[in-house]
């Protein structure tokens, strides 16, 4: 048992010291089994290998890294991996949601939903301000009976909300006909689905960058192949993120455009 525990500690030094990565593997301390030798070169080796695939990988254009994993219990007084991952995938999920609701070729009355009307007293989701209902298949009301002093104020939100709609008024009720599907309103939500989808990178990045900077805090009291693995790890996901929303646009356009 003791020397077990004498070639642990000896592993152990070597996985976690950065000089010892660029070295050739030492001997073994003196009357270590050769069993438990073999174990530890091979372990090392593992770790050496993985390094070395990732970073070639990483540097070749166009190739998928290599996959990092590590241990979530050694590192969770540093970061929480899942949190990271799930607020990167909330990212895309709210591209998901967008795209169905504002990048339809057939507008709903929920695509209305979170249009915003800036009022005296603030700004306001439109569907707080009136009832959004389908009164056929080609027009949409939105009646401002409990609100009619925001009436002019729906209007023009509706109007600019780059939806290709142009609202009419009729008292305290607004009429909202569907435009036709022409190929002019095709391309135009194409491009609107392009400029979500760039805003939802914008977002993703913030995510990765607070997550790289959480990393490098404890630059100062973990090993440094510790901080690279969970960088790697954390690029991964927003890589993922990124490669998932590239297809949601990809598809779309193709929804749109043919």
């Amino acid at each position: 048992m003791a020397m077990a525990l004498r070639c642990f500690r000896h592993l152990h030094s070597l996985l976690y010291s950065p000089l010892a990565m660029m070295r050739r593997l030492p001997q073994a301390p003196a009357g270590c089994p050769a069993l438990l030798l073999e174990g530890c070169r091979q372990c090392v080796h593992q770790v050496l290998l993985t390094r070395q695939l990732a970073t070639k990988k990483a540097k070749g254009k166009g190739q998928t890294q290599a996959k990092v994993n590590i241990n979530a219990a050694l590192v969770e007084d540093i970061i929480n991996l899942e949190a990271t991952n799930e607020d990167m995938q909330a990212v895309v999920e709210a591209l998901k949601e967008d795209f169905n609701k504002n990048v339809s070729v057939r507008t709903s009355p929920g695509a209305l939903d979170h249009i915003i009307v800036v009022t005296k007293d603030g700004k306001f989701p439109l569907n707080q301000l009136g009832q959004i209902s389908l009164k056929s298949p080609q027009l949409i009301i939105v009646n401002m009976t409990n609100f009619p002093e925001s009436t002019a104020a729906a209007m023009k939100a509706i109007r600019e909300s780059g939806m290709n709609l142009n609202p009419e008024v009729d008292g305290t009720l607004i009429r909202v006909p569907i435009p036709k599907v022409t190929r002019e309103h095709r391309e135009s939500l194409a491009k609107l689905a392009k400029q979500s989808t760039n805003k939802s990178k914008d977002a993703l990045r913030k995510v990765r960058s607070k997550s790289m900077n959480q990393v490098k805090k404890f630059k100062s009291k973990v090993s440094e192949d510790t901080i690279w693995l969970l960088e790697k790890q954390i690029q991964q996901m927003a890589d993922n993120a990124a490669a998932e929303m590239d297809k949601l646009l990809a598809a779309k356009t193709k929804e749109l455009l043919g």
